[in-house]
């Protein structure tokens, strides 16, 4: 039987695999940095509608302590922090309909936002006194590889996906150099049914690097294109209603390991249909058979990238030259521990377009 203690051993020595350079999943505690830029003269405003918020926030399931910091050189320059049992809850709560209302009295006040999630890593005082173990600390850090990975996602009518994956096929691709710092690395756009996911790999700044994206004429016209076919209408010259597509469209990488270097591969999207409320959860049974899959030197995924939110969960794979998605599809007869968390079996999406940087 395995003690407590041994549980303890065998997952922050898996922690330390150097092939899984980002994941949610580790139990490390987390702390979120909100830096907010507030309309000159809304302080007071601002500051009711963070009380209000407060309050509701301390409710959720996961949630430990925040705090609200003002700069001592620029009073519409703020500062919350918070801190989270782990990541899981705070992406299940930050990603939700419900945390877009919460926010929404924000809105009126706040002329920028930009967040930063970090896993503690080593900490003083406090806490810190006891064992490691006992706050599930990183034993060691984690190596990537420079490139940050996001997912968009939004459902179009059905009976326009044909017109759709036309108007998504066809476009001219921005500017890949966002600035000295920030660069687009590659844009893979798939669909399943009317369900759309477009997968960014970004050096630098992803924030900066969306922006930069989302101004470009060649993107607006397609988005302007794509806007009647969509089930939520939106509009992207709204700030409010921009803010609320892209919050909602979200679709965050919670894990990424790299098996080989090789820089080219076979890239194929798999989309896992998750039970209801099950979606974080699956994200996760994926996330650790990718980790063991890639201890196997026969292996042929290159590198997995899962993407997760709510009940949508996205499996982008690199596969080694020659093969297809099908090598990276579970071996029949051995899905049977997801079999309660998958609403049906994963299927295959259809790759729309896939462009790199000329320099990637």
């Amino acid at each position: 039987m395995t003690t407590t203690s041994e549980k303890d051993s065998q997952q922050l020595t898996r922690q330390m695999s150097k092939r899984v350079s980002q994941s949610v999943f580790d139990g490390s505690p987390l702390r979120v940095v909100l830096l907010v830029d507030v309309y000159n003269g809304a302080q007071q405003q601002f500051l009711e509608a963070y009380e209000q918020l407060c309050n509701q926030v301390a409710s959720v399931p996961g949630h430990i302590s925040d705090q609200l910091c003002q700069s001592i050189e620029n009073p519409s320059q703020w500062l919350i922090t918070s801190e989270w049992e782990s990541a899981p809850p705070f992406l299940a709560w930050v990603n939700s309909e419900e945390h877009v209302q919460m926010v929404r009295p924000l809105h009126s006040c706040v002329r920028d936002t930009r967040s930063l999630r970090f896993q503690v890593v080593r900490e003083t005082g406090g806490a810190a006194t006891g064992d490691v173990a006992q706050r599930r600390l990183q034993v060691a850090p984690r190596i990537g590889d420079g490139v940050i990975r996001h997912a968009l996602t939004f459902t179009v009518k059905p009976g326009s996906e044909p017109q759709v994956a036309k108007i998504l096929a066809n476009y001219d691709s921005p500017e890949t150099r966002v600035d000295e710092t920030t660069r687009l690395v590659r844009t893979s756009l798939f669909m399943h049914g009317n369900r759309v996911v477009r997968a960014i790999e970004v050096r630098g700044d992803l924030l900066v690097a969306l922006r930069h994206v989302a101004r470009q004429p060649e993107v607006r016209a397609v988005e302007e294109a794509i806007n009647p076919h969509l089930e939520q209408e939106r509009d992207l010259s709204d700030d409010e209603s921009a803010r609320v597509f892209f919050t909602r469209a979200a679709l965050p990488a919670v894990h990424h390991v790299s098996v080989d270097e090789l820089p080219e591969g076979e890239r194929y999207a798999l989309y896992y249909p998750a039970r209801p409320g099950s979606g974080m959860q699956l994200a996760e049974a994926l996330a650790r058979r990718d980790e063991e899959a890639a201890e196997d030197p026969t292996c042929p995924v290159l590198r997995s990238t899962i993407f997760q939110r709510d009940d949508v969960v996205v499996r982008l794979v690199d596969v080694r030259p020659g093969l297809d998605a099908d090598a990276a599809l579970p071996e029949p007869g051995s899905q049977a521990p997801l079999n309660a968390l998958l609403d049906g079996g994963a299927a295959r999406m259809e790759l729309i377009t896939d462009r790199r940087s000329p320099d990637a």
